[in-house]
């Protein structure tokens, strides 16, 4: 067993027809990958499908990615197209739902009920308020806080400039602290 490749080594390969070396990206971004799609369907079956076909059209348009970019914002991009298109064509516009985002990470310490009950409507008061954003600023919240990612990459994902990703998340952050009680 040789050392790990980079993911610059496994895009290169995969350009040239390596399928382990998608398989390994793939396993790579799988996790990250299902939360865009699940952010943006709010349905787990649609995120897999999402992820699936997002994927799918990745292998296929590998060929086309341009060298020295970075391959998550791409791939996310791929996938965010494809879990838009599933919550359109599922006329799933309701709601939002970010239940990802819900999870409790591994290790925190286990709150009294009491602040497990007020923790849980803060959240859900929080998670609504960003479910009613419009679509645009709703994207640019979910990718830079949901997703952590950067400026830069949400900009990439989303297929805009760095400055537009500013402006919609200032909007949309103004919006929810406008919605929110203070105490929230």
């Amino acid at each position: 067993m040789g050392r790990p490749l980079e993911e610059t080594e496994l895009v290169a390969r995969a350009r040239h027809g390596d399928a382990a070396a998608f398989e390994e990206l793939v396993r790579m971004h799988q996790g990250i990958a299902f939360r865009t799609a699940y952010l943006v369907t709010g349905s787990a079956e649609d995120a897999e499908e999402a992820v699936t076909s997002g994927f799918l059209k990745a292998y296929r348009a590998i060929g086309r990615f341009r060298r020295g970019k970075p391959f998550r914002p791409w791939l996310l991009a791929i996938v965010m197209n494809e879990a838009r298109n599933r919550r359109r064509s599922s006329a799933r516009r309701e709601h939002l739902a970010l239940r990802a985002a819900e999870e409790r990470r591994p290790g925190d310490a286990a709150p009294s009920p009491e602040a497990a009950i007020l923790e849980d409507e803060r959240r859900r008061a929080l998670l609504d308020a960003v479910g009613r954003l419009p679509e645009e600023q709703r994207l640019a919240v979910v990718c830079r806080f949901f997703l952590d990612l950067r400026e830069a990459e949400t900009a990439d994902v989303l297929g805009v400039r760095k400055g537009t990703v500013k402006s919609r998340l200032s909007r949309g952050l103004e919006r929810i602290r406008k919605e929110l009680p203070d105490d929230a």
